[in-house]
This record gives C-alpha cells, sequence and structure tokens, in this order.
C-alpha cells in the first residue's frame, strides 16, 4: 500500500511548558538536568514530554554547553563485517555524504537510545536495521520529514521504504537443492524467532518441507545464537533413531556455530547455510551457501534514503532483492557416501 506522509510540526519546549502548565524556563531546566526542578514539577514535564512525544533539539543544547556528548571514533573498518554496511558506506561517500554507524547489539533500548540521539542530532536520515518490536517512536520524526529507510526487517508500526533479501526464496533454494539429491531427513536450525528473518526464514523452511511431503517436527531448531544451543540442537538431529542426512542453517552466525560443533564430522552431512561469510570457500569441502545480496542491497538502501531526501511525498517503497545459491561442496555430500 501506498502511503503520503503528513508534515507535522515539532513540539517545542513552550508546548511542553504549556501541556504542563509551568513556565518555559522550568521546562528548560529540566531537560538540561537541573537537578533542582521540584518533584511535582518534574514529574508533570515528564508526563507532558511523553505526551507531546517531545525530543530535545541535541544541537541546541550543544551549543548552549559546548558538548555534544559523543566520541568520534575513526578506526581501519567497522562496515568489515557488516558487508551491507559497506556496501551503505561506499553508496554513500560517491555522493559525498558521511555515514556515522551505531551498534544496536539486537537490543531495544540500544536501537532506541541510537535512533533518539540521532535525530535529536538532526542528522539528513537514517538507515536502520530494525530490532525493536514497534517502531512508532519514530513515528513523529518521520512526520516532520526525517528520511527513514529499513533494510534486512521491516520497520513495525511505522510506514517507511524497505529493503528485504527474499527470504522465502533463499530457504526453497536451499531445501530444493538438498531434496533433488536424495535428501528427505533435513533439519533447519536458525536464529530466534522474535527477530524477523529468523521467523520467516524457519516458516519458509516449514513450509518447503509441508509442500514436498518431508517431516519437520523435530527437525527445526531456532534460537538464540548460542554454541551451546547449536551444538545440542545438531546432537539431538544426527542421534536420533532416524538421524537427518542434511541440514539448512538461518543464518552465518549460526552456520559458523554448527560447524564449530561438528568439528571433525564436517562434512558427515550435507549443509547449505543462508548467508555467505569470508573463508568460507576455504573449508574442505567448501560451504555451500544462499548468499545475499549484500551490495544491492546497501545500495538500494542508500538510493531509496536520498530519493527520500528529495521527493519526501513520494509512495513508500518495499523493494526485495533475490539471493543467490552459490554450490562449493558441502550440499552436495551425498545422501549414501
Amino acid at each position: 500500500m501506498n502511503h503520503v506522509r503528513a508534515r507535522q510540526r515539532r513540539p517545542t519546549m513552550a508546548d511542553v511548558a504549556r501541556e504542563a502548565g509551568v513556565a518555559l524556563r522550568t521546562v528548560s531546566r529540566y531537560v538540561n538536568g537541573d537537578d533542582t526542578v521540584g518533584p511535582d514539577f518534574a514529574e508533570r514535564i515528564r508526563a507532558a514530554i511523553d505526551s507531546l512525544d517531545f525530543k530535545v533539539d541535541e544541537r541546541a543544547r550543544q551549543l548552549r554547553s559546548g558538548r555534544t556528548g559523543t566520541i568520534g571514533a575513526a578506526v581501519r573498518n567497522i562496515s568489515e563485517a557488516h558487508p551491507v554496511l559497506s556496501a551503505i558506506e561506499a553508496t554513500a561517500r560517491a555522493a559525498g555524504l558521511m555515514v556515522v554507524a551505531m551498534s544496536t547489539e539486537d537490543d531495544e533500548r540500544l536501537e532506541r537510545d541510537a535512533v533518539r540521539s540521532m535525530s535529536g542530532r538532526r542528522m539528513d536520515g537514517i538507515i536502520i536495521e530494525p530490532i525493536a518490536e514497534n517502531h512508532g517512536y519514530l513515528q513523529a520524526e518521520i512526520d516532520s520529514g526525517l528520511p527513514v529507510v529499513a533494510f534486512d526487517r521491516p520497520a513495525t508500526g511505522v510506514d517507511v521504504d524497505t529493503v528485504l533479501t527474499d527470504n522465502p526464496g533463499g530457504i526453497a533454494q536451499a531445501f530444493e537443492h538438498l531434496y533433488r539429491r536424495g535428501h528427505r531427513r533435513i533439519a533447519y536450525i536458525g536464529d530466534d524467532e522474535r527477530i524477523y528473518t529468523g521467523h520467516v526464514r524457519a516458516m519458509a523452511f516449514r513450509t518447503c518441507a509441508a509442500a514436498a511431503g518431508a517431516p519437520h517436527d523435530g527437525l527445526v531448531h531456532p534460537g538464540p545464537v548460542d554454541q551451546s544451543r547449536i551444538a545440542a540442537a545438531l546432537a539431538s538431529v544426527r542421534h536420533d533413531p532416524d538421524p537427518v542426512t542434511a541440514v539448512i542453517t538461518g543464518n552465518a552466525s549460526t552456520t559458523v556455530a554448527a560447524i564449530r560443533a561438528l568439528g571433525e564430522d564436517f562434512g558427515a552431512v550435507a549443509l547449505v547455510g543462508f548467508d555467505d561469510f569470508p573463508l568460507a570457500d576455504l573449508l574442505r569441502p567448501g560451504l555451500t551457501v544462499v548468499a545475499q545480496g549484500d551490495e544491492e542491497i546497501g545500495r538500494t538502501a542508500f538510493e531509496l534514503f536520498r530519493s527520500r531526501l528529495e521527493h519526501p511525498d513520494r509512495p513508500i517503497e518495499r523493494v526485495v532483492v533475490p539471493t543467490r545459491l552459490i554450490i562449493r561442496g558441502s550440499g552436495e555430500i551425498p545422501l549414501y557416501p
């Protein structure tokens, strides 16, 4: 569905003062950390801030204090372990823009803090890899004209431009590849289903197995990317009275943990991983993967951001980038060696 965003005025400290029934300078003292503001006034101001979804203008506060509350860190390559960020950074640099990146560690609170900090500093826009269950806290910023683009996972509770991987298509590629080679007992070990990609990929696996008439009860193991959990899941499906002959892993971190758990048994079962990663081709056998179009995702996310910046009222776009199966050997291990 296409939506056109309506511009709204950002609430000001004067609005907060009016809502709270206090003097403007009392609100100013409160937001600047003055602990002499009485508890009754402080509570009324807090309630007004929440009601209006007021955001402190960090730039104004910086001018008053002479400090930004941030530290610059110029390191060799923060995007090396995140290929989509690398693509965003390269595309932005070519357009004469700088990227300031913050890690959320899959923590909703850290995500909200990072995004609100960026909004308060009046950055030109935000490209986000969403983790929170609801991003309604961004609505006021979006309404006031802040371009927001989500990638890898959709932002919930708001309508923003989004770039996604074809997760169901990628899982179907992996499943069909193994099925065509005679594998019928195929297990899936993936990320926590509270995360969008973890849920969509696990559901896609169940759908593929059901459509093929293959069993999947007891063979789908989503959960945190934890070495002991993944090792236990592998042991469960491999030592079952009717053991699996093939495994699909749901992301690069899960794949690496599975390879560690297999140890010398790597190559004893067919394995296809979702996501490619450095050195995957140097394993013996080489790791067969479903590769995301990381460069295309990053490039598309930036182009959507730039288009939104230039044309703020254009319809919302949702782009799905296809995956690619890369055959290297681990997914081609025969059913009966």
